[in-house]
């Protein structure tokens, strides 16, 4: 019976293009493996998988008495509902160590560096498995995003230097032009329902017994929410109230100006305030340089809690 390997709850290009290349690698060095997904594919997604010919990983919401294989993540809140009743047999993830636990040995491959698909080539390194040109073409790209084409505090020069293999192996040649039209797609945001774009990367954390959801938006220019931005903030109040959330928090984040504005909904905003080190105005502050959810925003807010 094959192993399923998955990413976490609302995937993102990471996630999704992650599980792909895991799935291929597996079943390479005889372990056999299914690619799923917890999620809906973003747009950006789309766009990789489209432009390189990939599928969606199979839909999958249920993994009691499968063996799983988890991706970019290790949070038992990202991870599927039932995933106490399966036995998890990996894990690969670039973030921090979760709260996911097993009853048995595990294989574990956590690197702090930008992104998941950047571990995932160092195993495919470590097998000597050649990887497919289209295959290297998903990866190069969730690097990117995932690093904001390099932008981003989390890279490293692990992810510069898988990017420059993976890109030659798929044969792209110009990867920054190719990045910067996958962040234009995300940039696409009329005509989305309010609450898909909430959700597009969101993610929920529990800091010390608290519920906390951080969603993050990557456009190349804020302006793209000037018409819409009241109706963000309604809806991430919705969304607190409906999970009993403490906090809720929607990162608009600029990857041109290299700076987020992150809007507010809280039980005490306070916390929020003392974990960036300034007050909020109506519910609205922003943050320069903040680009990471994982590295700039996670950790502060994680350590006031605690």
């Amino acid at each position: 019976m094959p192993m399923y390997v998955v990413g976490h709850k609302i995937p993102d290009s990471d996630s999704i293009c992650g599980a792909i290349a895991l799935t291929y690698l597996k079943n390479q060095i005889d372990e056999p493996a299914v690619a799923a997904r917890l999620g809906e594919p973003s747009p950006e997604t789309a766009f990789i998988l489209d432009r390189f010919g990939f599928e969606a990983p199979e839909l999958k919401l249920s993994y009691a008495g499968e063996e799983v294989y988890i991706v970019d993540h290790s949070e038992l809140t990202q991870a599927p509902d039932d995933i106490a009743e399966a036995t998890i047999v990996g894990i690969v993830d670039h973030h921090k160590l979760g709260d996911l636990t097993t009853s048995t040995p595990l294989e574990c491959w956590i690197r702090p560096v930008g992104c998941s698909n950047t571990v995932i080539k160092m195993m495919y390194d470590f097998h000597g498995v050649e990887i497919p040109k289209e295959i290297a073409g998903i990866m190069m790209c969730a690097i990117l995003s995932d690093t904001v084409i390099f932008k981003s505090p989390t890279c490293t020069t692990a992810d510069i230097r898988c990017v420059e293999d993976l890109a030659k192996i798929a044969g792209i040649e110009d990867y920054q032009a190719l990045g910067l039209e996958m962040f234009n797609v995300k940039s696409a945001v009329a005509g989305t329902p309010i609450r898909d774009l909430v959700m597009r990367d969101y993610k929920d954390f529990n800091m010390n017994g608290n519920l906390v959801g951080i969603g993050q938006l990557e456009v190349v220019d804020l302006s793209v929410f000037d018409e819409i931005k009241a109706e963000l903030e309604a809806d991430i109040a919705l969304l607190k109230d409906e999970g009993n959330r403490h906090t809720v928090m929607l990162l608009l984040t600029d990857i041109m100006k290299e700076g987020s504005e992150l809007l507010v909904i809280s039980d005490d905003v306070s916390v929020v305030e003392q974990a960036y080190g300034k007050e909020t105005v109506n519910g609205r502050v922003w943050l320069d340089g903040v680009l990471s959810r994982k590295k700039q925003v996670v950790p502060p807010l994680q350590d006031v809690f605690s």
